[in-house]
């Protein structure tokens, strides 16, 4: 909660502050904003261009069905659906993404995914680690609070303040690296705490500010560290962030031109609206956003389950594609798609797949990757990783070092004081880059 004055409030570095003026209640993974935005200034920012838009498809979608189709395999593995050819030559995908295939020079398909364990959980899509990694100490962290530890936890836009990372579903993950460094997630209260309460306009709020300064002038010059001056400098740009309206503007999408909703697929999915938002988030400065999207998990009935859940995807997620085209930030934007494993090539007496770790796909589209490729391939019923395999953290690797974040060398350390590698598997997707 962003307050001034009223409430005893103690601040990392031991020092307290009262509080007096309650303006709003954003607190990014339990933090107070000015508290995050001094811990910005503590971790370093070494800012890039890029950003993230990281798409969960909970539950393990269908490789065989979407990317990596088997034509000539028996009809028991290759199932129901046929490959349609996209806009790369020799390149097919699903025949329930046809959108997506007249988009496939800008985006790049990899089949051969290795690495992967039989997890229903999002730390995979995630981080690359298994959830059961570091577990005792909180978990492996996600891309996103990477990101904020190392690109710090705000960003200051032309425009005025957004928090780097925004998680659309819950489901993004700071791991070891604490609630500090979690996304902000936009629910209820969250939406609530962008906006100034009631009674309390930017001026009221200015002359309190004012009369804190007063007060504080004695302590001020006491002070030899320059950490009340430094302390106020983040009180001013977390006010900034939620007098700006930035956020509060890009989460309100009732100004968007309807026909750009409509390619969305609005009416026809409810959940299309994460993808918008996730445009006009990135718009608006935030560098990652993470979003959960559809139900994957087809043990029965997986045919008329996709039939239904593709086409949908297919709109949404070509939306993004071209909507972040047309506003020039495809080449600084990365769009990753993946989901905790494949399904079993073979199917089940209840027309389902099941489980399936040993191979599985991953979309990667724009953030300046060279695109219109499909990198490795499965054996001929799409059982395991035949050419070129490539590790899951090979992929964060990869984008990570498109961010500007050198995981060979950077480290974190961990609530044990033990500096841990962001990866493991550090090898570059040189197709990519």
């Amino acid at each position: 909660m962003l307050s001034f004055y009223g409430k005893r409030r103690s601040f990392c570095d031991g020092m307290s502050r009262r509080n007096f003026l309650t303006i709003g209640g954003l607190a990014l993974g339990g933090l107070t904003l000015p508290g995050l935005l001094k811990a910005e200034s503590l971790a370093g920012t070494r800012a890039t261009k890029k950003s993230i838009i990281n798409i969960w498809l909970p539950g393990g979608p269908s490789h065989m069905d979407m990317f990596d189709l088997k034509p000539d395999a028996p009809k028991e593995y290759r199932g129901e659906f046929k490959p349609i050819a996209t806009n790369v030559p020799g390149v097919e995908i699903s025949e329930h993404l046809p959108m997506l295939a007249g988009l496939a020079d800008k985006y790049s398909l990899i089949r051969s995914v290795s690495g992967i364990r039989d997890e229903h959980t999002p730390n995979q899509s995630d981080s690359g680690w298994s959830e059961s990694e570091l577990r005792s100490v909180g978990g492996r962290p996600g891309v996103s609070a990477v990101m904020a530890k190392v690109l710090g936890n705000s960003q200051i836009t032309p425009y005025g303040a957004s928090p780097t990372s925004v998680d659309l579903s819950n489901w993004a993950r700071p791991g070891y690296l604490g609630q500090s460094f979690a996304p902000y997630r936009p629910d209820g209260p969250g939406r609530e705490n962008l906006v100034l309460n009631g009674g309390v306009t930017a001026g009221r709020l200015d002359d309190r500010r004012s009369l804190l300064g007063g007060l504080d002038r004695i302590r001020r010059q006491s002070d030899g560290s320059g950490m009340m001056e430094a302390i106020d400098g983040f009180t001013d740009r977390a006010v900034g962030l939620i007098t700006s309206g930035q956020l509060a503007r890009a989460l309100d999408t009732r100004g968007e031109d309807p026909r750009n909703i409509s390619r969305y697929g609005l009416e026809q999915h409810g959940e299309n609206h994460r993808f918008l938002l996730a445009r006009r988030l990135i718009q608006a400065g935030v560098r990652c956003v993470s979003l959960a999207w559809g139900s994957w998990d087809t043990h029965g009935n997986n045919f008329g389950h996709l039939r239904m859940q593709l086409p949908n995807l297919d709109r949404a997620l070509s939306a993004l594609i071209g909507d972040l085209d047309a506003h020039g930030m495809l080449d600084d934007t990365i769009i990753m798609m993946s989901g905790e494993f494949g399904r079993t090539p073979r199917v089940n007496g209840s027309a389902g797949r099941d489980h399936w770790a040993p191979a599985s796909s991953f979309f990667l589209a724009g953030g300046g990757f060279r695109h219109g490729q499909a990198i490795g391939a499965t054996n001929r019923l799409g059982e395991v990783p035949k050419d070129r395999p490539v590790h899951i953290q090979h992929i964060f690797h990869t984008v990570y070092r498109q961010l500007g974040i050198d995981t060979d060398s950077t480290q974190l350390v961990d609530p044990n004081g033990r500096p841990q590698y962001i990866v493991d598997q550090r090898q570059l997707i040189r197709e990519l880059i």
